[in-house]
């Protein structure tokens, strides 16, 4: 028995040996932790490279019967990118189900930990070295920026977002961090007048490129980021910080 980030009581068997990932920071997180537990993952997950498991879906619409058929020990999934009916709905099926809240650096490396801990897994090597990558207080800001996440309609990052308190412990305060969304709908007029110094554009969840985003901000530096550097908590916090301030710095 365990207790999820949720404060919910999981029934986490003994001897865990077969996972089911409902997020691609945590399917990450365990094939790179532990190869061989993870037996399933969703369409949307790509790392490590060469993932050979079977793939349920999306993270926003999984294939609840395949993943009860599967008999997994344990189902691990997140707040925020999960939909809720679904979790209800295999923890109705009797699988158990463990959801993790993440929205800052050290909310990753203790959810993380605690994730792995119940699933009969020391504290990795690489956790350790991003915990001592990410400080635990973020330095003054030097910067303000708004971060888009998405167009047609612009959606930007807003409140307690992971990303937002990343980007705040690299210097980049979030234009839009006092929001009362956490991912507000907004327009290019709007985001002009919070007149940022810069425009971050990830390549994922919407795939911002050289020729597609810049040219909507005229005049307004932009930095093309790496999605999964930005947005993921899991190994890859471990060479983000030298990723994202070397893509920072390259704004133009």
């Amino acid at each position: 028995m365990g207790i999820d980030d949720l404060g919910l009581r999981v029934a986490v068997p003994a001897r865990v040996r077969r996972v089911v990932s409902l997020v691609p920071s945590l399917t990450e997180t365990i094939a790179v932790t532990a190869p061989g537990l993870l037996a399933g993952a969703t369409d949307w997950c790509t790392h490590p490279p060469g993932l050979d498991v079977i793939r349920v879906g999306g993270t926003k619409n999984p294939d609840v019967e395949r993943i009860v058929r599967m008999r997994p020990d344990l189902v691990v999934a997140n707040f925020e990118e999960n939909r809720e009916p679904d979790l209800d709905a295999l923890r109705a099926a009797g699988v158990p189900v463990w959801v993790t809240v993440i929205r800052s650096v050290p909310e990753a490396v203790a959810g993380l930990a605690k994730l792995l801990a119940a699933c009969g897994l020391a504290e990795p090597a690489w956790l350790r070295a991003a915990a001592a990558a990410w400080p635990e207080a973020p330095p003054p800001p030097e910067r303000t920026a708004v971060i888009p996440i998405w167009r047609r309609p612009w959606m930007v990052l807003g409140r307690d977002t992971f990303a937002g308190d990343l980007l705040g412990r690299l210097g980049v305060a979030n234009a839009y961090g006092a929001a009362a969304e956490r991912y507000p709908r907004t327009s290019l007029d709007e985001i002009r007048r919070r007149a940022p110094d810069l425009v971050v554009l990830p390549d994922e969840p919407y795939a911002f490129s050289a020729d597609d985003g810049p040219e909507a901000f005229g005049g307004l530096p932009v930095a093309l980021v790496s999605g999964r550097h930005l947005e993921w908590y899991g190994p890859s916090l471990v060479e983000a910080r030298t990723v994202l301030t070397r893509q920072l710095a390259a704004a133009g």
